[in-house]
């Protein structure tokens, strides 16, 4: 964007906040990022952890100088829901891959699959996807899978905190789950299936909620225009929902924006003794993220975005 000429209009100020989509089935995370860069006309445009094309419900769009909290809002607890067939197995572990169903699959019970949950919950040693947004030496997992290169991706740590069962009916479960960031749902279906030896796959996914955005709040994206797109912009301080809050006044707000740290003695009362707290202005706008160093008599701005 070009810097405005003459006095500055309210419009003229670059877009900065969260935008919560209800990503429609069969469209991609980006195409939904340029969808947003073409009405916003902003080449700062990002979102904050992907949902495959077969999968609907709650994406986060970062806007302007928002896209700096895109690692926080990716680390933020979800939802899902979930509906895995079993009886089958694909090798985009969806119903958009190549499936292969067994010729007389063991038909489990209920309880049985309950069963199979237990050793999912918690603290998780997961394998991911080969068919993946990972990036292996640059380039995306997705991409080498396609291309025929046989991919055994590196276990990664998640946490699983509820695994539901809302209905079954062979070969249909539907479950709903809530977990960490980086917890692959069709890797869960994946490991059901093989614990109950008779394979399974994601055939549908919602994601019903990051952190405080619920699908409840999520806009259609067809109802948007270039027009609209700015009432619909959630603040940045929605991202970090979890922090505590320091208001700066004018000096210190100068100081931050240059990335200068301040001295915990100017502070007066704070709101945690160490750690990491959301600095914002006498308006409430989130306007960076610090972290509290009382060893060193100080608070260092981490991320800013003024």
């Amino acid at each position: 964007m070009t810097a405005p000429e003459g006095p500055e209009k309210a419009e003229d100020h670059p877009a900065t906040g969260i935008l919560v989509f209800n990503k429609p089935s069969g469209v991609t995370s980006r195409k939904m990022v340029d969808y947003v860069a073409r009405l916003i006309s902003c080449s700062r445009v990002g979102h904050a952890g992907t949902l495959d094309p077969l999968a609907s419900g709650v994406l986060l769009i970062c806007v302007g100088r928002a896209t700096r909290l895109v690692e926080n809002l990716q680390s933020l607890p979800k939802s899902y829901r979930t509906v895995i067939r079993l009886g089958g197995r694909s090798d985009t572990l969806d119903g958009d891959g190549r499936i292969e169903f067994e010729p007389s699959p063991r038909v489990p019970s209920l309880s049985e699959i309950e069963e199979a949950f237990l050793p999912l919950l918690g603290e998780q040693i997961q394998r991911p996807p080969a068919y993946s947004a990972l990036k292996i030496k640059g380039q995306r997992a997705y991409d080498l899978a396609r291309a025929g290169q046989a991919l055994e991706l590196g276990p990664r740590s998640v946490r699983i905190d509820r695994i539901a069962a809302l209905h079954y009916e062979w070969p249909l479960l539907e479950l709903e789950i809530d977990c960490g960031g980086g917890t692959y749902i069709r890797s869960i279906a994946r490991d059901i299936g093989e614990t109950l030896g008779c394979g399974g796959f994601v055939e549908a996914l919602v994601r019903t909620r990051i952190g405080p955005f619920a699908l409840e709040q999520a806009i259609d994206p067809q109802a948007l225009s270039s027009g609209s797109i700015r009432l619909h912009l959630r603040p940045a301080l929605d991202a970090v929902p979890a922090l505590p809050r320091l208001v700066l006044d004018a000096s210190q707000l100068e100081a931050v924006a240059h990335g200068r740290r301040l001295s915990i003695r100017d502070l007066g009362e704070l709101p945690i003794a160490a750690g990491r707290v959301a600095l914002l202005d006498n308006q409430g706008t989130l306007v960076a993220l610090g972290e509290l160093d009382p060893e060193h008599g100080r608070l260092q701005p981490r991320k800013v975005l003024i």
